[in-house]
């Protein structure tokens, strides 16, 4: 009973996925500087996203991230003490955000009852 050796290309091997993004994560310090220099106006942010090997979605959301934390930042400290979580300018930006999405969401539901009264009053009783 003599087996023949394996050969590497007859043997399967399982197939490993493969990482959507095979960089290490940047450090902040990176981030940062790449977020001002955009804002500096020192590189265009293509530039930045194909140096540093990044998307454009990607990117935006840093610069989002970054001027958020600027403003929490810059809130006053009396505002923070008084045991709000956010500060009152982040608050308003965040309900903001949720009154549209609580528009569209209610504009959407008058269309469809709309709709639905419409197609009812085609309908011969």
């Amino acid at each position: 009973m003599n087996n023949p050796p394996k050969n590497s290309a007859t043997t399967s091997t399982p197939k490993t996925k493969r990482k959507r993004n095979p960089n290490p994560p940047l450090p902040a310090i990176d981030k940062a500087q790449a977020v001002l220099a955009v804002w500096t106006e020192k590189c265009k942010p293509a530039e930045v996203c194909r140096q540093l090997g990044i998307n454009w979605i990607t990117f935006h959301q840093w610069q989002q991230r970054a001027m958020e934390g600027m403003l929490q930042a810059l809130e006053s400290r009396v505002n923070l003490k008084e045991g709000a979580a956010l500060s009152p300018k982040l608050q308003a930006l965040l309900a903001q955000k949720q009154r549209a999405v609580t528009t569209s969401r209610l504009q959407a539901k008058l269309e469809h009852a709309q709709n639905k009264l419409a197609s009812g009053a085609e309908k011969p009783a």
